[in-house]
């Protein structure tokens, strides 16, 4: 196993219809699944897929700026990640995809395309999902 740099921990409870706890307490949220009416009723709850988004997003545009920063190109960055829960037609159960929207200023399209396929291949949250879920890539 490789050397760790550091552990986040987080708590779930009640799943879906309950909270979720960092260990530091800086995150303290209650969970819904959207639509729903507990959803309703806490209209500051959260959801996994919510999570997760908020979680691929920062950690892509920092492998991002990473890879931008060794091949000496210097731009803003912004990267919204859309999360999606999705029936799995195999099992008859669910599934996430995820869309990727990256956008770059001071920087031309083609040479951003190139530097997010790059991203793409070192970020830890794209090792993770390669070949488990669909990932889309868009750069705008």
């Amino acid at each position: 196993m490789s050397e760790i740099l550091f552990t986040s921990t987080a708590t779930a409870s009640g799943g879906r219809e309950g909270r979720v706890q960092s260990s530091d307490q800086v995150i303290s949220l209650d969970t819904a699944m959207p639509g729903s009416p507990r959803a309703k009723k806490l209209e500051n709850a959260t959801n996994p897929e919510q999570l997760f988004a908020a979680g691929y997003a920062a950690c892509f545009d920092s492998a991002l700026q990473l890879v931008a920063r060794k091949e000496r190109v210097k731009f803003e960055s912004e990267v919204t990640a859309n999360v999606s829960l999705t029936k799995d037609e195999a099992d008859q159960g669910f599934k996430l995809a995820v869309t990727l929207q990256v956008k770059g200023t001071n920087v031309d399209k083609e040479q951003l395309e190139d530097l997010v396929h790059k991203a793409h291949q070192v970020c830890p949250y794209s090792k993770a999902t390669r070949g488990n879920i669909d990932v889309t890539l868009e750069v705008h």
